[in-house]
């Protein structure tokens, strides 16, 4: 009995109905003979629920599952299926609700489908998440009624289900779709035409029209008695590290996502790539200490371990100690090698107190700073300056951009490349000054 009360619910339109037959029994006051015609429509109300109860109700006739893919992907939309199979020989209306995790914040979700008799359905919906982490599911509610519509039976499902959210593993996919493809220019990547050539030998070959005279190999030619050219190939095997500011400054979010969830997805995206050229990727990561340090590998398979590091690193409320990435960089990284770093600047004068460490670990490597335009502030100086006080937030507004270029001018003063993009062309930017780098052979 009490497992039958926990799962018997009453629809809107028994109320409905309720209140309809109130009605009538109200003007029974006035006209008698709707008294009597009112308890018959009441027995019969009664019939029909007697009879939904039995129909509902006799056994357990459905079955249903949520189906969560192994792991989601942080700031895409993420498939969730759910099956329904109605084994009633009837047509049944079944109410859904999904008890989404607590990150979502969605209270609200419902979702009404129809299934035929002997018979099953699918639907899916998606959700975004935009924090990595555990996302734990609750329970699948599901409620039935039939064609009646007065009274609705609960089935449970699924009661608990947790998903991992890791770094967009979708983004990366795409991306490295689209570089196979050649199709890069269609977002955003350029190609970038090689200065020069590269000095990895590969063969040598006979020479035809168009090929450089500087590669002619004299000594193969005496020996054939006809032009031979030394033919190169790209440097491959080269050492690239993705190094990633977990500090403070990091937390700033951009539409939901934090500036370090951008700098993962990109370095993910971005090591990717450069496995498929036959590079070597590493990852390091730091703040007030160093966090973790893969060595650079170029095994494809390695992209598992960057994507397990990548899941577990996360912000510190603490300043970053360029010092101990200086250390860290001289003890471990003896190639040299193309640094990433995914940082932050709001402010000039941050900048100028790490200086003096990102110029030393330039003398080594070649370090590519990566830092954010503030979006937010771009498009408070484009608004109209309606008063005094809108002319000073803009004017403030204004200073800071000029900041960020300045930064830019110095670092490459100084001979380290910089990056500076909004947060949702991270990607793209970074992507595209590997390539370059690699074009213009700097490495």
């Amino acid at each position: 009995m009490i497992k039958f009360l926990k799962s018997f619910y009453l629809t809107p339109r028994f109320f409905y109905v309720m209140a309809g037959l109130a009605v009538l029994f109200l003007f029974s006051y006035w006209w008698q003979w709707l008294f009597g015609v009112t308890w018959i429509l009441v027995l019969i109300f009664a019939v029909f629920i007697l009879l939904e109860i039995m129909m509902v109700f006799s056994k357990n006739s459905l079955e249903g599952e949520r189906i969560l893919p192994e792991k989601f992907s942080n700031s895409d939309n993420n498939i969730v299926s759910v099956l329904l199979i109605n084994k009633y020989p009837f047509q049944i209306d079944v109410g859904i609700i999904d008890e989404l995790p607590v990150q979502f914040q969605k209270r609200d979700f419902f979702k009404v489908i129809s299934i035929v008799g002997k018979n099953k359905n699918t639907f899916q919906y998606e959700v975004r998440p935009v924090e990595r982490g555990e996302y734990i599911f609750g329970n699948l509610n599901c409620y039935v009624t039939s064609a009646i519509g007065l009274v609705r039976k609960r089935y449970t499902f699924n009661k608990e289900q947790m998903v991992k959210v890791y770094p967009s593993f979708i983004q990366m996919k795409k991306y490295d779709f689209l570089a196979t493809d050649n199709r890069l220019s269609h977002i955003g990547l350029k190609k970038i035409r090689r200065i020069g050539h590269t000095m990895e030998f590969e063969q040598i070959k006979d020479y035809v029209a168009g090929d450089d005279v500087r590669t002619v190999n004299w000594k193969a030619t005496g020996k054939r008695g006809q032009l031979m050219v030394n033919q190169y190939q790209d440097e491959k095997m080269q050492p690239i590290y993705s190094i990633i500011d977990t500090s403070r400054v990091m937390k700033m979010p951009f539409n939901g996502l934090k500036l370090l969830d951008y700098a993962l997805n990109s370095s993910l995206a971005f090591s990717n790539i450069a496995l498929k050229k036959n590079d070597k990727v590493g990852l390091v990561d730091f703040s007030n200490k160093s966090g973790h340090f893969l060595p650079a590998q170029a095994k494809k398979t390695y992209l598992n371990n960057i994507l397990e590091a990548l899941y577990n690193i996360d912000t510190k409320f603490l300043d970053a100690d360029y010092g101990v990435l200086q250390s860290l960089v001289n003890r471990r990284i003896t190639h040299r090698s193309l640094l990433m770093l995914y940082t932050n600047f709001e402010h000039i004068s941050a900048l100028h107190r790490q200086l003096p460490y990102l110029l030393a670990i330039a003398k080594k490597h070649v370090l590519v700073v990566i830092f954010f335009e503030n979006t937010e502030l771009k498009s408070l100086t484009s608004l109209e300056a309606k008063n005094i006080s809108n002319i000073v937030d803009q004017t403030i507004a204004n200073q800071f951009e000029f900041d960020k270029k300045v930064m830019v001018r110095e670092l490459q003063q100084r001979g380290i490349q910089t990056i500076l993009t909004a947060p949702e062309d991270l990607t793209v930017s970074t992507i595209n000054k590997y390539l370059e780098i690699k074009a213009r052979g700097l490495l």
